[in-house]
């Protein structure tokens, strides 16, 4: 498990939000804007985000590894994120919750929203803030793109469209997005959709955590 946040003697009075990589400047920023400052953070590598079966095991042995060290208001930092329900069974078993809904594409537009769009964009590829940033190490490298430009038709055939969900209002990562779209002959869209339904998620959590303090 990586290196948390910030380390302090009154763990069992923090909210600790075990999450995706992916979403960590995402976790922190909303905590900044809602001066969530009893909310600690940890993750799991952001890479689990292609391999999910790897999430539900690092997810068990992270929780009980949190609660041995003395938190008790612990709140998962992921949706299913391809899983199948293995997340949630982590879930039940240590009782804590995660955010709603299937994977951070649909907390980010938020889930009224994703409902009405979800099926018209079965044949989109979906970026976020972070995949922008790391759109080289996550994708170009890794599938040799940068070696075997042809096989752009092979990976990203059946798509149709390039949806960034943009979090932030940041050019530079509306050029990648641009960019990434021309490169992979896809339609491009940019939606902005800032934090979706993650602030109200932390939110309640940290409400949760001090009525169970309360109690």
């Amino acid at each position: 498990m990586a290196a948390k946040q910030t380390t302090k003697p009154d763990v069992e009075d923090r909210l600790l939000v075990i999450g995706c990589g992916m979403i960590a400047r995402e976790v922190l920023a909303v905590k900044q804007q809602l001066a969530l400052d009893h909310l600690e953070l940890t993750c799991l590598p952001a890479d689990f985000h292609f391999h999910p079966s790897r999430i539900a095991p690092a997810m068990d042995q992270a929780i009980t590894e949190a609660k041995a060290e003395g938190y008790r208001h612990i709140y998962v930092g992921y949706a299913d994120c391809g899983t199948g329900g293995l997340l949630d069974r982590v879930c039940e078993k240590h009782g804590v919750e995660r955010i709603a809904g299937p994977h951070c594409f649909a907390f980010y537009q938020g889930a009224a929203a994703y409902a009405q769009v979800g099926e018209a964009d079965m044949m989109s590829f979906y970026m976020t803030d972070f995949l922008c940033r790391q759109f080289d190490a996550f994708f170009i490298k890794p599938l040799g793109l940068d070696r075997h430009p042809e096989l752009v038709k092979d990976y990203f055939g059946n798509y149709e469209k390039l949806i960034y969900l943009a979090q932030t209002d940041d050019p530079a990562l509306d050029k990648v997005a641009e960019d990434a779209a021309r490169m992979l002959g896809l339609v491009y869209e940019r939606r902005a959709t800032g934090y979706g339904d993650l602030p109200e998620a932390l939110a309640n959590a940290s409400d949760a955590a001090a009525h169970h303090q309360r109690a």
